[in-house]
């Protein structure tokens, strides 16, 4: 039997999941999830009922987008996201790291400003300038986030970077951050994300 993925189109950790699965070429069978109304098949594979989770035959689930990402492309990674190694540098993993924390916290807040009323939502905003500046000049330098082309820190963040922009899209697409605009942007028009993000 295929594993299943438990995934949901929007989310960015489910996105990133599906991109590396996609282009490792492994075949598993999709379950798209109704958060509102989550199965009791995911949610007694993985209690904490969060998406993705890899579900294998034998009951064992891989519970994190990042494993999930690393699962598929142990097992073939035709455009090297690692790098042509045993896996993704130290600098990966560290971009990948503030990305997941620091820069999510502030992504949450200024996507939900109305569930954070201490504060407006350009306050969050602020919050994510630092690592929107880093990830602009890592991209002006070699075109992409770690190397001259993509690598696992390009796909794992950019779900995210698109997230933030759809916010405002106007602001993001007017601000500093033109080398990080056309990251994005080749990204949002390429054939896997388009094949990963259909219905």
């Amino acid at each position: 039997m295929k594993p299943l993925l438990y995934t949901f189109r929007r989310c960015p950790y489910a996105i990133r999941a599906r991109l590396a699965i996609s282009v490792s070429g492994v075949e598993v069978d999709r379950c798209e999830v109704d958060l509102r109304n989550k199965p009791e098949a995911l949610l007694d594979s993985s209690p904490k009922g969060t998406v993705p989770v890899l579900q294998f035959s034998d009951g064992s689930v891989i519970e994190e987008s990042l494993d999930i990402m690393q699962w598929a492309l142990a097992i073939n990674d035709p455009e090297e996201w690692l790098g042509g190694g045993d896996g993704p540098s130290a600098e990966t993993l560290a971009l990948i790291c503030q990305n997941d924390g620091p820069f999510k916290a502030a992504l949450d807040r200024y996507k939900y400003a109305v569930r954070f009323p201490e504060h407006p939502a350009e306050t969050y905003r602020k919050q994510a300038a630092d690592f929107l500046s880093e990830l602009n000049t890592r991209i002006s330098a070699q075109g992409y986030l770690v190397r001259n082309r993509p690598d696992l820190a390009d796909l794992a963040i950019f779900p995210f970077i698109r997230q933030f922009a759809n916010v405002d899209k106007r602001w993001f697409y007017q601000s500093k951050y033109q080398h990080l605009n056309r990251w994005l942007d080749t990204f949002l028009a390429s054939a896997l994300f388009n094949a990963v993000m259909q219905k």
